[in-house]
């Protein structure tokens, strides 16, 4: 493999900006890699014309030598099937949907362009995100690089498995529930649910009502992270829900010290999560590192309320309302799993829609009481280690029964109160495999969870540990 893909986002830009390396070398290097791993991983899932990548990344390297470098000049990049990307199918790994070609760019991937990435193709994802393991009728399953067996989570499984595999340098991901936390908690990555409108997600085909997804940069470490927000952040008008620009570069923002004292929230389990033991104990270790650090570490005095179920049938009825004009007839072209979350929210009555709207009210009072209290809040960000490649999730972990939607227990909430909210990797499992610390922050302080996550870094460096060297 070559030393190129080995590196970090920062690392990568600088050696192309000091003529270390060329993009023309960094493309075939990445091209390489993706035909050497698509058997194992099964990332990245398709690919724009090589005549067309090489070409692009040989006008990087006239830009560089020109001295107009780009803060992404020539950097490949994978796009989630589950975002458009001009000229590439959009699939959402759903079989009507196969056909799919995209007229123009997501905002956010054209804000990348802009600042120098080369589009490669698209990683998978579950059929349009409804899982968080990665399969899918259209392009099949995705494997983790850690271990083949497993699943590397989702919705951003074919990003978080293409980065850490480190088949991709850059990659964009989407979270509505758990989809950047979950899988890079898998993977042993770095992501960032970014605060609700931080990054623009248009141009819209339908409005989302849920209103709980967002675009957010899953990286290799939290700087590389910063770097990439740099670049897309800043409203856009075709997303009304966008936020203005912060006025702050968070590059400089996270090489920045951690404010002192800090009073930082701790809960191993928000009150309802069934924890597998050895997570657990690794979890409470990291949040130490905080007092190590001279910070105030205190445990909650209270749990959100449980709306795991509130927010699957949420997700199902807006899903079923963007295909309701080609059901009943492609019915059998869409998973077993989709079709019944959408008989379930077929169900769905004003009564019950009141019913979630008052609980969701509860659910950001708590959170604007949590943080009020508290500066930051930890967590585990999953609570079992990754289940098989192919599903299904533990029903029990160590003799105790699971909740529904149980691998998103720490996630959920944070989507319904539009926080910013981090993965960080804690250590490894007795399995072997990446666990995930959670730092949450309060509605658009993204810079405080993002230094509070390179301090950890800095404490428990987990870069240059991937598992396929």
């Amino acid at each position: 493999m070559s030393e190129l893909l080995e590196m970090t986002l920062i690392e990568l830009s600088d050696a192309l900006g000091e003529r270390r390396a060329s993009p023309v070398e960094l493309m075939e290097a990445t091209l390489q890699r993706i035909e050497a791993t698509s058997g194992q991983l099964n990332a990245v899932v398709a690919l724009r014309e090589r005549y067309a990548l090489v070409a692009e990344a040989s006008e990087a390297e006239r830009r560089l030598a020109r001295g107009e470098a780009r803060p992404l000049e020539g950097i490949p990049l994978g796009v989630k099937d589950l975002e458009d990307a001009e000229g590439l199918i959009t699939s959402h790994g759903s079989i009507p949907f196969s056909d799919n070609r995209a007229l123009h760019d997501s905002t956010q991937v054209a804000r990348l362009r802009a600042a120098g990435a080369i589009v490669v193709g698209k990683t998978n994802a579950p059929e349009f995100g409804y899982t968080a393991i990665t399969k899918n009728l259209v392009h099949g399953v995705t494997r983790s690089p850690w271990d083949a067996e497993r699943s590397p989570g989702g919705s951003s499984g074919g990003s978080a498995a293409a980065l850490a595999g480190e088949v991709l340098p850059l990659v964009t991901a989407s979270d509505g529930g758990g989809s950047i936390r979950i899988p890079a908690s898998f993977t042993g990555a770095f992501g960032l649910k970014t605060s609700f409108g931080r990054v623009p997600r248009g141009p819209f085909e339908f409005w989302d009502h849920g209103m709980t997804a967002v675009y957010g940069p899953l990286t290799k470490t939290v700087e590389d992270a910063a770097l990439v927000l740099d670049q897309v952040v800043g409203h856009d008008e075709r997303d009304p829900a966008s936020l203005p620009h912060p006025g702050i570069s968070y590059l400089e923002r996270v090489r920045q010290p951690l404010p002192d004292r800090l009073r930082i929230g701790y809960s191993p389990d928000l009150g309802f999560a069934v924890v597998q033991s050895d997570i657990a104990e690794a979890v409470a270790d990291a949040a130490a590192v905080f007092e190590q650090l001279g910070h105030e570490v205190r445990g909650l005095r209270s749990g959100p309320p449980d709306l795991s179920v509130h927010w699957g049938i949420l997700g199902a009825f807006e899903l079923s309302s963007r295909v309701a004009s080609i059901l009943p007839e492609r019915e059998k072209d869409f998973s077993r799993s989709l079709m019944e979350g959408m008989r379930m929210a077929a169900g769905v009555t004003p009564q019950w829609w009141g019913e979630m709207a008052r609980a969701r009210a509860e659910l950001c009072e708590w959170c604007a009481r949590t943080f009020e209290e508290y500066d930051l809040l930890l967590t585990p960000t999953v609570p079992f280690d990754p289940p098989p490649a192919k599903g299904p999730f533990p029903n029990e972990t160590e003799g105790r029964p699971q909740r529904m939607a149980a691998v998103a227990s720490f996630t959920i909430p944070f989507n319904l109160g539009w926080n910013p909210a981090a993965t960080v990797r804690a250590g490894l499992s007795r399995a072997g495999m990446p666990i995930g610390l959670q730092i949450v922050g309060r509605q658009q302080q993204d810079e405080l969870v993002l230094q509070a996550a390179r301090a950890f870094e800095r404490e428990r460096p987990w870069h240059p540990h991937w598992p396929l060297r």
